[in-house]
Protein backbone atom coordinates (compact mmCIF):
# COMPACT_ATOMS: atom_id res chain seq x y z
CA UNK A 1 0.00 0.00 0.00
CA UNK A 2 1.34 3.49 -0.84
CA UNK A 3 1.48 6.33 1.58
CA UNK A 4 0.94 10.10 0.57
CA UNK A 5 4.46 12.06 1.20
CA UNK A 6 4.49 13.74 4.34
CA UNK A 7 4.18 17.84 3.29
CA UNK A 8 2.49 19.80 6.11
CA UNK A 9 4.73 22.94 6.44
CA UNK A 10 6.06 24.28 9.86
CA UNK A 11 2.88 26.65 10.32
CA UNK A 12 0.64 24.78 9.78
CA UNK A 13 1.42 22.38 12.82
CA UNK A 14 3.44 24.34 14.94
CA UNK A 15 3.29 22.71 18.11
CA UNK A 16 2.49 18.66 16.85
CA UNK A 17 4.96 16.57 18.88
CA UNK A 18 5.18 13.15 17.66
CA UNK A 19 7.70 10.98 16.11
CA UNK A 20 7.93 12.54 12.61
CA UNK A 21 6.16 15.49 13.80
CA UNK A 22 7.04 19.32 14.35
CA UNK A 23 7.41 20.68 17.74
CA UNK A 24 8.28 22.83 20.75
CA UNK A 25 6.70 26.75 19.14
CA UNK A 26 6.07 27.96 16.09
CA UNK A 27 7.78 26.52 13.12
CA UNK A 28 10.04 24.20 14.91
CA UNK A 29 10.92 20.61 13.55
CA UNK A 30 11.30 17.95 16.29
CA UNK A 31 11.68 14.72 16.85
CA UNK A 32 10.10 13.38 20.35
CA UNK A 33 9.98 10.00 22.32
CA UNK A 34 7.20 8.90 24.59
CA UNK A 35 8.11 7.78 28.51
CA UNK A 36 5.31 6.24 30.29
CA UNK A 37 6.30 8.00 34.06
CA UNK A 38 3.69 8.01 37.09
CA UNK A 39 0.25 6.88 35.37
CA UNK A 40 1.02 9.83 31.96
CA UNK A 41 2.55 9.92 29.39
CA UNK A 42 5.56 12.30 28.85
CA UNK A 43 7.75 12.83 25.90
CA UNK A 44 11.30 14.40 25.03
CA UNK A 45 10.65 17.18 22.83
CA UNK A 46 13.59 19.30 20.94
CA UNK A 47 13.33 22.75 19.44
CA UNK A 48 16.25 22.94 16.78
CA UNK A 49 16.10 27.02 16.68
CA UNK A 50 17.07 26.62 20.34
CA UNK A 51 20.09 23.85 19.75
CA UNK A 52 23.49 25.68 18.99
CA UNK A 53 25.20 22.09 19.00
CA UNK A 54 27.10 22.30 21.85
CA UNK A 55 27.31 18.72 22.53
CA UNK A 56 26.31 18.60 26.34
CA UNK A 57 23.67 16.47 25.71
CA UNK A 58 26.20 13.90 24.04
CA UNK A 59 28.45 14.87 26.64
CA UNK A 60 25.86 14.03 29.60
CA UNK A 61 24.63 10.69 27.67
CA UNK A 62 27.77 9.05 27.19
CA UNK A 63 29.13 9.84 31.10
CA UNK A 64 26.07 8.06 32.15
CA UNK A 65 26.56 5.08 29.95
CA UNK A 66 30.60 5.18 30.04
CA UNK A 67 31.96 7.28 32.81
CA UNK A 68 33.29 9.42 29.98
CA UNK A 69 32.74 12.46 27.53
CA UNK A 70 33.68 10.29 24.54
CA UNK A 71 30.82 11.08 22.07
CA UNK A 72 31.24 7.82 20.62
CA UNK A 73 29.50 5.97 23.26
CA UNK A 74 26.32 8.65 23.31
CA UNK A 75 22.67 7.36 22.37
CA UNK A 76 21.90 10.82 21.35
CA UNK A 77 23.39 12.46 18.55
CA UNK A 78 23.49 15.44 16.75
CA UNK A 79 23.57 15.91 13.54
CA UNK A 80 25.18 19.29 11.68
CA UNK A 81 23.58 20.65 8.38
CA UNK A 82 26.03 23.89 8.14
CA UNK A 83 24.91 24.68 4.35
CA UNK A 84 21.71 24.80 5.85
CA UNK A 85 22.50 26.25 9.15
CA UNK A 86 20.77 23.75 10.96
CA UNK A 87 21.73 21.18 14.03
CA UNK A 88 19.56 18.17 15.11
CA UNK A 89 20.13 16.57 17.97
CA UNK A 90 18.63 12.65 17.14
CA UNK A 91 17.92 9.48 19.24
CA UNK A 92 15.41 6.75 19.44
CA UNK A 93 11.77 7.47 19.35
CA UNK A 94 10.86 3.84 21.10
CA UNK A 95 8.45 2.75 18.51
CA UNK A 96 5.58 1.29 19.35
CA UNK A 97 5.84 -1.32 16.73
CA UNK A 98 9.76 -1.86 17.01
CA UNK A 99 11.38 -3.31 14.11
CA UNK A 100 14.83 -3.45 15.75
CA UNK A 101 12.81 -5.38 18.28
CA UNK A 102 11.03 -7.67 15.69
CA UNK A 103 14.15 -8.45 13.62
CA UNK A 104 16.82 -9.11 16.57
CA UNK A 105 17.69 -13.35 15.86
CA UNK A 106 19.14 -12.65 19.77
CA UNK A 107 15.52 -11.70 21.18
CA UNK A 108 18.16 -8.90 22.71
CA UNK A 109 15.48 -6.18 22.35
CA UNK A 110 12.61 -5.84 24.84
CA UNK A 111 10.22 -3.21 26.13
CA UNK A 112 10.43 -1.43 29.50
CA UNK A 113 7.37 -2.09 31.68
CA UNK A 114 8.31 1.39 33.68
CA UNK A 115 8.89 3.72 31.06
CA UNK A 116 8.41 2.33 27.79
CA UNK A 117 11.55 2.29 26.63
CA UNK A 118 12.57 -0.58 23.82
CA UNK A 119 16.14 -1.84 25.18
CA UNK A 120 18.99 -3.75 24.28
CA UNK A 121 20.50 -6.72 26.49
CA UNK A 122 24.28 -6.31 25.93
CA UNK A 123 24.74 -9.42 27.65
CA UNK A 124 22.18 -10.92 24.89
CA UNK A 125 23.38 -9.04 21.90
CA UNK A 126 25.44 -11.08 19.19
CA UNK A 127 26.35 -7.85 17.40
CA UNK A 128 25.19 -8.89 14.26
CA UNK A 129 23.98 -5.37 13.51
CA UNK A 130 20.81 -6.37 12.05
CA UNK A 131 18.75 -3.92 14.44
CA UNK A 132 20.87 -1.14 12.95
CA UNK A 133 19.45 -1.96 9.27
CA UNK A 134 15.97 -2.27 10.67
CA UNK A 135 15.92 1.18 12.35
CA UNK A 136 14.27 3.30 9.89
CA UNK A 137 15.58 6.73 11.73
CA UNK A 138 19.62 5.39 12.20
CA UNK A 139 19.56 5.71 16.16
CA UNK A 140 20.83 2.56 17.04
CA UNK A 141 24.98 2.77 17.31
CA UNK A 142 27.44 -0.28 17.31
CA UNK A 143 30.38 -0.60 20.19
CA UNK A 144 33.78 -0.98 18.45
CA UNK A 145 35.05 -2.60 21.64
CA UNK A 146 31.98 -4.14 23.15
CA UNK A 147 30.56 -5.37 20.02
CA UNK A 148 26.98 -5.10 20.67
CA UNK A 149 25.01 -2.72 19.81
CA UNK A 150 23.42 0.08 21.85
CA UNK A 151 21.02 2.74 21.79
CA UNK A 152 18.71 5.33 24.24
CA UNK A 153 16.96 3.48 27.26
CA UNK A 154 15.78 6.90 28.79
CA UNK A 155 18.01 6.69 31.65
CA UNK A 156 15.20 5.45 33.59
CA UNK A 157 12.46 7.60 32.96
CA UNK A 158 15.14 10.56 33.76
CA UNK A 159 16.64 11.49 30.34
CA UNK A 160 20.34 12.95 30.94
CA UNK A 161 20.32 14.79 27.96
CA UNK A 162 17.30 16.59 28.60
CA UNK A 163 18.83 17.67 32.48
CA UNK A 164 22.13 19.17 30.53
CA UNK A 165 20.82 20.56 27.61
CA UNK A 166 21.73 24.40 28.66
CA UNK A 167 20.00 26.43 25.59
CA UNK A 168 16.62 24.48 26.26
CA UNK A 169 16.37 22.82 23.23
CA UNK A 170 15.16 19.76 24.40
CA UNK A 171 12.26 19.24 27.06
CA UNK A 172 10.46 16.66 28.76
CA UNK A 173 6.63 17.07 28.32
CA UNK A 174 3.12 16.06 29.34
CA UNK A 175 2.11 14.55 26.35
CA UNK A 176 -1.73 15.27 27.17
CA UNK A 177 -0.95 18.51 27.66
CA UNK A 178 1.10 19.06 24.87
CA UNK A 179 -2.43 17.39 22.92
CA UNK A 180 -4.45 20.08 24.03
CA UNK A 181 -2.06 22.91 22.85
CA UNK A 182 -2.13 21.24 19.73
CA UNK A 183 -6.15 20.83 19.52
CA UNK A 184 -6.03 24.79 20.72
CA UNK A 185 -4.09 26.17 17.94
CA UNK A 186 -6.12 24.46 15.39
CA UNK A 187 -9.86 24.93 16.89
CA UNK A 188 -7.98 29.07 16.75
CA UNK A 189 -7.46 28.66 13.60
CA UNK A 190 -10.86 26.92 12.67
CA UNK A 191 -11.99 30.02 14.39
CA UNK A 192 -9.75 32.67 12.70
CA UNK A 193 -10.85 31.31 9.23
CA UNK A 194 -15.06 30.78 9.58
CA UNK A 195 -15.96 31.80 13.30
CA UNK A 196 -18.58 34.55 13.58
CA UNK A 197 -18.12 37.39 16.41
CA UNK A 198 -21.23 37.26 18.96
CA UNK A 199 -22.85 40.62 18.60
CA UNK A 200 -25.30 40.14 21.20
Amino acid sequence: MQHEAFSSTPDQYPTARSCFGLVSGPAAPAWSQKVGIGGGMKIVTMDPRKCVACGHCENACAFHRSGNYDHRNSAIRVNHYPEKSACIPMTCVHCQVAWCMDGCPAAAISRCVETDAVLIDADRCIGCKICMLACPFGVINFDTEKLVCFKCDLCGGDPKCVQHCFPGALEFENEEAIALGNRNHHDNRLIAMFGRENHD
